[in-house]
């Protein structure tokens, strides 16, 4: 005798259960009932459909009722709603379109019906403006209003996954969005100093934001309506879409007997059946297991409803087969920018009471030398034992897969360890030999091993300010551009000479751009007796963790459209600087104005992050004006006019009459710290400033030719020579020689991050204006003579340094 099985609901968990019952049994009988018109349409395209992106409304149904029922023998019930469930008798009551009220009975049943959305009892909610998006016939709706009515201004009410689609397809329909969100962030399922990225794009993208806020009122207005928030203030709207979540359709099954959970989700077992035996439950309307947590929850997501509704399907028919929990694993397109997650973040860690640690990395998406890479941020959370509980991801290019694979890991209850060792796929355009999931798992592991201590922002934020000592050990150009306030900088290729700078009483917390200094520099620290922490993530994490939407006063979109505008039309020269490294940037920038014009434009596209901050600080401090910026798929364009005035070419002294000239001695002829001071030669070079490099003794070493010239010395002189390296292809690293082999590391890995060789950087320095000056009495005393150093050097004494210093705010010795 054949089963008979009806099933409740179709779309992800039902439709996935009938198609994988028929596979599994030919002679079941089989019955659907949809209390809609559509049984198996893409829900997640809805709003793409609704801005335009996807343009044809069929595509959106992947299934008809007519091809599904002649495909799999189904009999399939459209608008026909199950209304009550008697468990005892095995059958429903259904209230159809075509048929009335009726009673079928069944074997077996599968409870599929979904969620319904909220709509909370607000003065005005039920204004024909507002709208809400759950199937087929509400997008039909939104749709039809805004072309027929020419919608220009709409309010979303909710900042989860459909919320924040929503208003960014209306922004492709060039309808100015305002986006209400009740709690303080957007997208739940990611942490505050991770969803700030998904925020910012959006307010770059100019949705307006209004965070922890809600909606009070709405008000019917002659053309659109009023909607009145907590806070007193007021928008003004042509349309409303309401996206505040949805809770589990299951008020038919309230009397069956079938067990809810305390918000009316159905309660499951690991076969997806219920309390009562022969009855199913899939989908939206159920509680699942968290994979992490191992506590009932609320996931609805359409990856885990259709693996459910083949569970249900194989345990019919005698298969066992088990749903293992759900991870959360999801992802977001908000405009450019990709923002993925999975397993847990750090509420609901702590809501399990379970301990963790968390890493913050921001690599780039492939090799940085191959064009267009662009970085990401990933955040990785484990335990002591270095179990992987969760993580996020924001960016341009690479989240996903990345995700991706971390949540494999999570599902094969992988750790940090195996994240170091996993082997995946490289070449230049795809990724870097070092992954970032393989990144991810060396920072774990140096956590784990205590190889350093991090301190997150929030940390930092609460520190004892009176027993610590804040350092920024990034270059004197990336302070200038932005530091946390109360720092002290000391760049990391200076900071083995300026120890004695340092309070060994007091416990020292480094930060850098991103990280990696500030870890190299916590090894140094920690070796000389220090104690010392380094912030997780760096001055980008702390910064991105303090993004806050402008209020909604303060908002004016107006100068920056208008500024893009005047970008786009009055351009002289273009600039590709992508690839390039903090300062490098900002050095070209600067070389290329200097052959311009006054009044002339420049247009400069970097892929730096940090440049986009970099070049308004540069702007201000060089009196050139700064037309428009923009940041799309994580490239930054800037429009420079070249200044007009004093201000705008070097000088020696700033307005106010102090000197601002920059001297720098250079004693050292290491490797590490020639760069280092020809990194802030050009720098301060770059912002304007006259700048003088004095080298003296071993520092000669840097400026000898590399070829070999035939002078006239004596013995000790030519010995001198012999014994010296010739020239800066030659020098030694202070630390790590290892023989010859640590500047060739170095070098290479230069090359390979696009960071700026030594001979680039002095021939940079000759060719921005800045005095390279070597000293006669240490030519004379090391046999050197003028002409063995490079073309460009003047010669000078001590009479010349004390010149320059006397005309300097900053004198630095290396």
């Amino acid at each position: 005798m054949s089963k008979k099985v009806l099933i409740v609901g179709g779309v992800a968990g039902g439709a996935s259960a009938a198609a994988r019952l028929r596979r599994l049994d030919e002679n079941i009988e089989i019955i659907m009932f949809e209390k809609g018109e559509y049984i198996s349409f893409a829900n997640c395209g809805l709003p793409y459909h609704i801005g335009e992106t996807i343009k044809e409304r069929e595509s959106l149904i992947l299934q008809t009722p007519e091809e599904m029922g002649k495909k799999f023998n189904i009999d399939i019930r459209v608008e026909s709603e199950v209304i009550e469930v008697d468990a005892k008798l095995n059958k429903v009551k259904v209230r159809s379109k075509d048929k009335g009220i009726y009673e079928e009975t069944y074997d077996y049943l599968i409870l599929s019906p979904g969620g319904k959305s909220l709509r909370p009892a607000i003065e005005g909610i039920n204004s024909k403006k507002i709208f809400i998006l759950r199937n087929i016939p509400d997008m039909d709706k939104i749709k039809t209003y805004i072309d027929d009515e020419e919608i220009k201004k709409a309010v979303v009410i909710g900042g989860g996954y459909i919320g924040v689609e929503m208003a960014e397809n209306l922004v492709h329909r060039g309808v100015k969005v305002s986006l209400v969100e009740a709690a303080p962030h957007i997208l739940a399922p990611f942490d505050s100093d991770m969803v700030t990225y998904a925020e910012k794009e959006l307010e770059d993208n100019g949705v307006t934001l209004i965070l922890n806020d809600g909606v009070k009122s709405f008000k019917d207005k002659d053309k659109g309506l009023s909607v009145l928030l907590n806070s007193g203030k007021t928008i003004d709207a042509e349309i409303v879409i309401l996206a505040i979540g949805v809770k589990p359709d299951t008020d038919f099954i309230k009397d069956s007997g079938i067990e809810l959970g305390n918000r009316g989700h159905i309660l499951v077992k690991d076969n997806m059946e219920t309390n009562i035996p022969n009855i199913y439950a899939v989908g939206d309307a159920i509680e699942v297991i968290d994979f992490i947590s191992k506590k009932n929850t609320a996931i609805p997501l359409a990856g885990p409803a259709n693996k459910q509704g083949r569970i249900a399907a194989d345990n019919i028919c005698g298969i066992d087969s088990k749903y293992k929990g759900t991870q959360g694993t999801a992802i977001i397109k908000i405009f450019d920018l990709t923002a993925a997650s999975t397993g847990n973040n750090e509420r609901g860690l702590k809501a399990s009471n379970i301990d963790y640690k968390v890493l913050h990395i921001h690599p780039q998406s492939h090799a940085s030398y191959y064009p267009g890479a662009i970085p990401m941020a990933i955040k990785v959370l484990f335990d002591k034992e270095g179990k992987v509980l969760g993580a996020q991801g924001c960016g341009y290019d690479g989240v996903d897969k990345r995700i991706d694979v971390i949540a494999t890991a999570i599902r094969l209850g992988g750790t940090i360890y195996d994240l170091e060792e996993l082997e995946l796929s490289y070449a230049p355009p795809y990724s870097s030999a070092k992954d970032p999931v393989n990144m991810a798992g060396f920072l774990g592991e140096n956590i784990l091993r205590n190889m350093v201590e991090m301190i997150s922002p929030e940390e930092l934020d609460n520190r004892d300010k009176e027993n610590t000592v804040l350092l920024d050990v990034r270059t004197e150009l990336e302070y200038s551009g932005g530091k946390i306030e109360g720092s002290v900088n000391i760049p990391l290729q200076e900071i083995r000479s300026r120890l004695n700078e340092l309070d060994k009483d007091k416990e020292i917390i480094i930060y850098c751009q991103i990280g990696l200094r500030g870890y190299i520099t916590y090894r140094i620290l920690k070796a000389n007796g220090f104690r010392a922490k380094n912030l997780n993530g760096g001055y980008k994490t702390y910064i991105m963790s303090k993004f806050a939407p402008k209020d909604l006063d303060e908002k004016n979109e107006n100068n920056s459209q208008k500024g893009e505008e005047k970008s786009m039309n009055n351009v002289d020269k273009e600039l590709d600087i992508c690839g390039l490294s903090c300062p490098g940037p900002l050095m070209q920038v600067s070389k290329t104005l200097g052959f311009m014009e006054d009044g002339e434009v420049l247009k400069a596209r970097a892929s730096d992050p940090g440049f986009f901050g970099d070049i308004k600080a540069w702007c201000e401090r060089t009196n050139n004006e700064l037309m428009g910026i923009k940041k799309e798929k994580g490239i930054i364009e800037a429009t420079i006019r070249k200044g007009q005035g004093e201000q705008a070419v070097t000088s020696e002294k700033t307005n106010n009459g102090v000197n601002d000239n920059k001297t720098i001695v250079v004693f050292s002829g290491d490797l590490d710290k020639a760069i280092a001071s020809f990194i802030i030669a050009n720098g301060a070079a770059s912002m304007g400033k006259k700048v003088t490099m004095f080298f003296t003794f071993w520092g000669l070493n840097v400026l000898r030719k590399p070829e070999k010239v035939s002078v006239t010395k004596g013995f000790m002189d030519k010995m001198f020579g012999v014994m010296m390296p010739r020239g800066s292809k030659k020098l030694k690293l202070s630390n790590m020689n290892m023989m010859g082999m640590g500047p060739k590391m170095i070098r290479m890995v230069m090359k390979n991050k696009n960071i700026t060789s030594l001979e680039e950087l002095i021939k940079s320095a000759m060719d921005s204006g800045i005095n390279i000056v070597a000293c006669q009495m240490s030519l004379d005393v090391m046999g050197l003579k003028k002409e063995e150093l490079i073309e460009g050097v003047e010669i000078g004494g001590v009479g010349y340094y004390l010149g320059e210093a006397e005309d300097s705010n900053v004198n630095l010795f290396i």
